[in-house]
């Protein structure tokens, strides 16, 4: 609501000074000489640029002071700041008793025209007081005592000036601005401003910024999309000068008001709202074109120097008329553009039928501006150096030449050089004895929607001096973007990578413009535009997006889960499976089948076999030491028991059928009962090898943190392979002496031979744990130690069932061929048909 206000009052204003300013001008208007001089004891120099010369085919601005001026002359009375601010100084600076007392100040200004042969020859009437006259060198017509020359804003003209008057040692200063580059480059990485063009000065200043800029940015990871320097002279550009502007919205511009001037009606002209420009200016807002409501500057970010407001000087322009100040040429003027003053025909100087309420006050900012710009304040601090150095070198003076009261001051320019290095450089003060002003900075934002508004809102500060993180201050809710973003710009060269992602420079290209990667396996990135990823510590997982490294949960195969919970059931089946067996067998021990086959050997293989299926549930389950040794240990001697207990029943057969044959030998082992002697033999010899593995390097807790994602597995650490590989490979030759034993007695003619049942037994248990060693080496995690306890529990099932499935399967459903008389029938077929052969 008070912005629409606010535009309307505006609005109003700017009609009512339209209607002021539409007036016919006075042919005094153009008779009026340059220059204008202002007595004193010693005088000041004042360069500066009011009005310029334009070619042409330059468009002015339509309005009406400058439609009704000819083509080549234009007025810019914003500059006109830069005389009161003169004007103010020396005034305050001659009415105060403590300073420069009984000498008075005075200045003589001269307009500059930004060309450098009337730069000079202005600077040549100054030196000579022979005005438009013919020149005499080395030679002071009006024997004035000149001090030192203020040339203004113009760092070029500043420049051109400095070479003529340095052959007269004039003293010459200038405001340091050595930190602004860093306030700028902290602007850029606040807003993440990573692509950016530049557009200097094509002078010296201009390649100091520049590389004072090149060297922050890159400190800070900016990059420059291109540099652009344009020359003084420059009053029109050609479009190869526009091209590549479409790379960035961000453009910085580093310049003085004087310099930029054309650079700035330009940019006005083509109507650039799609762009934030970054400043060391303030542009000044006059319609360069006839857009109306739409600025290329809405929306720009201005730094400048922060210095001490004076309210004094703002009452002291409002005080000002062509009647308190008659030497000064340029207020009759302003007062007949805008207060309907008319001159007279006798001198030009005189005016009348002038409005009675007639103030600079009351003209549109975008004419004159009432807020001191900085340049007006670099003005006044200058004058005031100025009277210092003449104060100190006046008492220095006195203390070595005492001199009668009234006598006039003499010295030669050269003389305040030391004075005004001295306040320069006392407690790092630029032109201001009062306030430390270097490094001090306030950001603008320039609203001037519509067009002509030309509001300055500060929206910030930088400070040089602040800490680090804390030098740059911003109001972003404040901020007025350019025309056509909504929210905060983006000016990268590509886009962000996002977290989980990390950045790859491009080869040739700049470190800004660049492609995203995702991160690796089990790294992150939880930033924007990372460099490298981090790799997540062994004890933690990255997740999916790869942005967050999480705490890894210990796994281990548990009861609880699904396949922990089968194995555990299949163990417990197969054990009461091989009970129930060994309960048909003690139920049916007198019966021809239990008795044939060595009764106690058959009870020794089953309760075995129980112990092998129940050592499986050592694998499932968290792992401790106690089960780890257990694990190997009860594996290797169970199955021990089990293969040597089969390979003694495979010699019993064939001992057996031996014995039909009787012989020294056969009888000694049917006497002595030898194959009684194999199982604690061969199980001796593998308790042996168990002893030998648990002294040299035993099974140990272990975890893999790799082999499933986000989960820290707990194992049994074989400790040494190879005694894990001797102990199973121990069963295996075991495996295949019992293989090859009932193998050789799977013909042997008898009623229960079970050679064959054992044969395919010892093969199948070989088969498996020949399988079990590459699958067991190829997995990880709970799939290898589930392979361990399905290799028990297959090789266990083989040998319950390919040995006694078949006897209980006689015994439970076949008991007719389970008797004496069956066993005789078949016996004595058996004889008749090897008899008929």
């Amino acid at each position: 609501m008070f912005y629409c206000i606010f535009i309307s009052c505006f609005l109003h204003i700017s009609k009512v000074v339209s209607e002021a300013m539409t007036v016919n001008i006075s042919l005094c208007f153009y008779k009026t000489p340059e220059e204008f001089h202002h007595e004193g004891d010693v005088v000041i120099g004042a360069f500066f640029p009011i009005h310029t010369y334009y070619s042409p085919n330059k468009v002015p601005h339509p309005s009406v002071p400058y439609k009704y001026m000819d083509n080549y002359l234009q007025y810019n009375f914003k500059n006109y700041q830069y005389i009161l601010a003169l004007v103010f100084a020396i005034e305050e600076i001659n009415e105060n008793p403590n300073l420069l007392p009984n000498i008075s100040l005075g200045f003589d200004f001269y307009n500059v025209r930004f060309t450098e042969k009337e730069t000079l020859m202005n600077v040549c009437f100054w030196l000579t007081g022979q005005g438009q006259k013919k020149i005499l060198p080395n030679y002071n017509c009006a024997k004035n005592n000149f001090t030192t020359a203020l040339t203004g804003t113009s760092w070029t003209t500043s420049a051109q000036i400095g070479t003529l008057l340095q052959l007269f040692k004039f003293p010459q200063m200038a405001p340091k601005y050595s930190s602004i580059s860093r306030g700028i480059v902290s602007l850029m990485v606040h807003f993440r401003w990573s692509w950016v063009g530049l557009i200097l000065p094509d002078d010296h200043k201009g390649y100091i910024i520049l590389s004072e800029l090149r060297e922050d940015m890159e400190r800070k990871g900016v990059c420059i999309a291109f540099v652009k320097m344009i020359l003084l002279t420059l009053t029109s550009y050609y479009n190869k000068f526009w091209e590549n502007m479409d790379k960035t919205n961000v453009i910085i511009i580093y310049g003085d008001v004087d310099s930029l001037t054309g650079l700035m009606r330009n940019i006005g002209q083509r109507l650039l709202t799609a762009k934030v420009w970054v400043m060391n200016i303030e542009p000044h807002i006059t319609d360069y074109a006839d857009y109306f409501m739409f600025d290329s500057f809405h929306g720009s970010l201005i730094f400048t120097h922060k210095y001490r407001e004076s309210f004094d000087l703002t009452t002291f322009i409002q005080t000002v008329n062509p009647y308190k100040y008659p030497e000064d040429i340029y207020l009759p003027k302003l007062w007949h553009l805008f207060f309907k003053c008319s001159f007279s025909d006798i001198d030009c100087l005189l005016l009348a039928n002038c409005q009675s309420n007639a103030s600079l006050d009351v003209l549109p900012s975008h004419i004159l501006d009432m807020t001191i710009s900085e340049e007006s304040n670099n003005i006044y601090n200058a004058v005031y150096a100025v009277a210092h150095s003449l104060h100190q070198m006046s008492l220095q003076q006195v203390q070595k030449q005492p001199h009668e009261n009234g006598e006039a001051m003499a010295f030669f320019p050269w003389q305040l050089n030391i004075f005004l290095k001295d306040i320069n450089e006392r407690g790092n003060i630029s032109l201001d004895w009062r306030h430390k002003l270097n490094g001090e900075y306030d950001i603008l934002n320039l609203w001037n929607l519509p067009k002509g508004l030309g509001q300055k809102v500060k929206i910030g500060s930088f400070s040089a001096n602040a800490p680090e993180g804390q030098q740059l201050s911003l109001s972003e809710h404040m901020i007025q973007w350019a025309g056509g973003f909504s929210e905060i710009p983006q000016s990268v060269c590509s886009e962000s990578c996002r977290p989980g992602f990390r950045k790859v420079i491009l080869e040739g290209k700049a470190i800004c413009c660049y492609n995203c990667t995702p991160c690796a396996d089990n790294e992150i990135s939880n930033e924007t535009d990372v460099d490298q990823c981090v790799k997540c510590p062994e004890s933690h997982y990255a997740n999916t997006e790869k942005n967050h490294c999480f705490q890894k949960t210990v796994s281990f195969l548990a009861y609880e889960e699904p396949l922990g919970i089968t194995l555990a059931s299949i163990t417990l089946c197969l054990s009461a499976l091989t009970a129930f067996v060994i309960g048909v067998f003690v139920k049916y021990r007198d019966t021809p089948i239990v008795k044939a086959n060595n009764r106690g050997l058959s009870y020794t293989l089953l309760i075995t076999i129980t112990f092998c299926l129940l050592c499986s549930l050592n694998f499932i389950g968290q792992p401790n030491t106690a089960s780890c040794i257990l694990q190997q240990n009860i594996f290797g001697v169970a199955f021990t028991v089990a293969l040597a207990t089969v390979l003694a029943k495979a010699i019993t057969v064939v001992i057996a059928f031996k014995a039909t044959f009787p012989g020294r030998m056969v009888r000694w082992l049917m006497t002595s009962r030898a194959p009684n002697y194999i199982i604690p033999i061969c199980t001796l010899i593998q308790l042996l090898l168990c002893g030998i593995w648990m002294a040299t390097s035993p099974p140990f807790i272990d975890q893999d943190v790799h082999a499933e994602h986000g989960q820290i597995l707990l194992f049994c650490n074989k400790g040494s392979s190879v005694a894990f590989h001797c102990v199973l490979g121990y069963l295996c030759s075991l495996a295949l002496g019992g293989y090859t034993m009932a193998f050789l007695s799977r013909n042997l003619p008898d009623t229960f031979n079970e050679s064959k049942f054992l044969s395919f037994s010892m093969l199948v248990f070989f088969c498996v744990w020949v399988t079990f060693l590459p699958v067991y080496h190829s997995t990880k995690g709970k799939v290898m130690v589930a392979m361990e306890v399905f290799s028990i529990l297959a090789s266990s099932a083989a040998l319950l069932g390919f040995i006694f499935a078949p006897k209980c399967y006689i015994i439970l459903f076949r008991p007719d061929r389970n008797s004496f008389h069956h066993i005789r029938d078949k016996t004595h077929s058996q004889r008749n048909t090897s008899l008929k052969i």
